[in-house]
Order: C-alpha cells, then structure tokens, then sequence
C-alpha cells in the first residue's frame, strides 16, 4: 500500500509537473505517477505472494456495509476532516520543520550567521547524500535535504524546496531531473505517521524494512527513468 500515492504527495506532483511541463503533459504525467504507483504495489505483492507468503491464503471473512449514495452531509464532513488534518499538519508537522530547515540553513557550526546558504549546517549534512542522488540527475544538496523532511510529512518537500530555492529551482533542475524527482517521491518511505502505523501492525523490523527497501526500489526506479531518458534524448 505504501507504493500508491497519497494526497499528501498531490503538492509535489502539482509543483513539478506545472514547472517543469507542458500544459498538455501535465495531467497525463500525474496520471500516471498515480497508475505506476498501482502497479509498482502489485508487483510487489506478488513478490511477496511467492516468497515469503507462499501457500494456500488463509480465510478471511469481514461484514461490508451496504453500498449507498453518499448524502451531501457525510460528503461534507469528510472534507472538512480532510482539511482539518492538513492544517493540523501544516500548523504543527510542516511549519517546524520549516523553521528548522531555515535554521539549519542560515547558520554554520559554530552558529555564525551564513551568507551563503552552501557554508550552512544543512549543507553539509544534506552533501553527505550528493553523491548518491547524482546517478539520478539530483547532485543538488538543496534536493537532498527536501527529500529528508519528506520523511517526516511529505507536504513538507514543497515547504523545504520554497525555502531553499524561492523561484529559481526552474533554473536548477531539467525536466529529466523533475521527472527523476517525481519517480522518486512516488516510491520512497513514506511518512513518520505511516511507518508509526506500520510498526504497530507489524512490528519494528517491517517498519525498517519498509523504509529501507522502498527507498532502494525509489532509487533504482528513478535511476532507470534518468538514464533512459538521457539515452532517449
């Protein structure tokens, strides 16, 4: 389940794809973001289905409501609790790690006031993963750092990027890169909230291994994408 996209992750496709894409492409790029997402969680049962769960299912019984139209009152109150989570998030989840990243961003080690955010804290915490997101197009240490507090809410990926690059990043990234990017955000761990729930299903070692392995799935995912792009273009 964690391969498929959430709402939380709609922000980035929306910024990428109206940056870095035609008009035309952009609903079929997001479209599609949202069917790989499907199948790369298929794929992956199936995986599991003659690995690890291999043999007869066991029998599982569970009573469904009945089927109604919705009345405009239940519509109503799902979208106000929909909104109500996201503004708790952005008010408490999304809006410190803001102020941390600006933080981290804006003093050295020695908590002297940077001009350059690239002599930063955050610089060069974020410069220890450049190596391993260059093979993806994504040799930004800007980049790296956004995808970081993605770990913690996935809104927060744009929040970081806006701070960080205000509205250059256009200027930084190609559309190859953008669409590494999106590749990448699609696939790898989701957030605190979602691992939380996964250790209290599971326990801790699938909440790790759930981590490690959707972020390598990510990587390789998003590898694959930018070199067939480069050989295609």
């Amino acid at each position: 389940t964690p391969f498929m996209s959430c709402s939380a992750k709609l922000p980035i496709y929306g910024m990428f794809t109206a940056a870095f894409f035609a008009p035309a492409l952009r609903a079929p790029v997001m479209i599609g973001l949202y069917l790989f997402g499907i199948l790369c969680g298929i794929l992956y049962a199936l995986v599991l289905k003659i690995t690890k769960y291999k043999g007869e299912p066991v029998p599982f019984v569970m009573e469904l409501p009945n089927y109604r139209f919705p009345s405009a009152r239940s519509v109503g109150q799902l979208i106000w609790e929909k909104a109500r989570d996201f503004l708790q998030k952005a008010f408490t989840v999304i809006f410190l790690a803001t102020i941390v990243i600006w933080f981290l961003q804006s003093f050295d080690l020695k908590l002297n006031l940077v001009e350059d955010s690239a002599n930063s804290m955050l610089a060069m915490v974020s410069s220890l993963l450049v190596p391993l997101f260059r093979p993806l197009g994504l040799g930004d240490w800007r980049i790296c750092t956004s995808l970081i507090s993605g770990f913690m809410a996935k809104e927060s990926v744009v929040a970081t990027l806006e701070v960080l690059f205000g509205s250059s990043i256009a200027t930084v990234l190609t559309p190859l890169a953008a669409a590494s990017l999106l590749v990448f955000s699609l696939l790898y761990t989701p957030c605190v909230a979602a691992i939380a729930s996964v250790r209290r299903e599971l326990g801790g070692k699938w909440a790790i291994a759930v981590v490690l392995w959707q972020c390598f799935v990510a990587w390789v995912a998003a590898f694959l994408v930018h070199g067939i792009g480069m050989l295609l273009g």
